[in-house]
């Protein structure tokens, strides 16, 4: 291997880390350079460690690397950006979280994907900014499974191929799209969709992030798109995720207490 190749530096976002030995840590982060890395980052546990702070979940650093026999061991990690108001709040920080369990879930190690890491750097900062954090999170989470090959199908029938029409449909978490009202009724898996909710998926879907910052989605359709989409990459990743489970303990609190008051 050339020296080059054993030798890199890295523009990343953390995913996540996990202790490693006595004083180590395995640090997973998403690079603009090389897609998703684990790095072993030694003797980063103990008191006075400098890589420590810029190796935490949601930082964006410069990361060098040196590689092992099986891991890439960071050397050095300075920061590049902090987003600081995503742990400033409980909410924001399980947004936040659900953000780097999917961008985990979703890629492969060692894949370049410049412009993913650009979606999921862009969405830690507008959710770190937006008091509303539904419109980042929706357009990643579409954007996402459309980069790992599971873009839902909104627009034709996935049982029968005929073309949505203006009215209220079903989707099918099983099949990956919308299901007509026809072939909904003998698949008792489909949930119902409104003309509504459908409406505002396909423009987050086919749109730039520019085109659909200034929207303002009702709770009520709020509610019902996170329901879809949620129960769609569940069926996805066959396994029930972290991160939505706590921000469901996060809103029943919050909830709890403003009855309270």
């Amino acid at each position: 291997m050339k020296q080059g190749d054993r030798l890199r530096t890295v523009e990343a976002v953390i995913i996540s880390h996990k202790n490693f030995g006595e004083a180590d840590r395995l640090v997973t982060f998403f690079s603009k350079e090389m897609g998703k890395i684990r790095g072993l980052a030694k003797g980063v546990r103990k008191m006075g460690s400098r890589k420590a702070a810029y190796l935490e979940p949601f930082m964006h650093s410069k990361i060098s690397l040196a590689k092992g026999k099986t891991f890439w061991i960071i050397t050095q990690a300075d920061a590049v950006k902090q987003y600081p108001a995503l742990s400033e709040s409980l909410e924001k920080t399980g947004i936040a979280s659900y953000v780097m369990e999917l961008s985990d879930r979703f890629t492969l190690e060692e894949e370049s994907a410049s412009e993913l890491f650009r979606l999921i750097d862009h969405t830690l900062q507008r959710i770190a900014s937006d008091r509303d954090a539904f419109t980042p999170m929706l357009y990643f989470e579409l954007h996402i499974l459309d980069y790992a090959g599971f873009r839902p199908d909104l627009t034709d029938c996935v049982s029968c191929g005929e073309t949505i029409i203006a009215q209220d449909q079903n989707f099918s978490a099983a099949q990956g799209g919308a299901v007509c009202p026809q072939c909904g009724t003998s698949d008792p898996r489909v949930q119902k969709i409104s003309l509504d909710a459908l409406r505002y998926l396909r423009h987050y879907q086919r749109s730039s992030y520019s085109a659909i910052a200034h929207l303002t989605v009702p709770k009520p359709l709020q509610s019902e798109i996170s329901k879809l989409v949620n129960a769609y990459i569940s069926s996805i990743v066959e396994r029930r995720l972290n991160a939505p489970e706590f921000l469901r303990q996060v809103s029943y609190a919050a909830d709890k207490h403003d009855r309270v008051k």
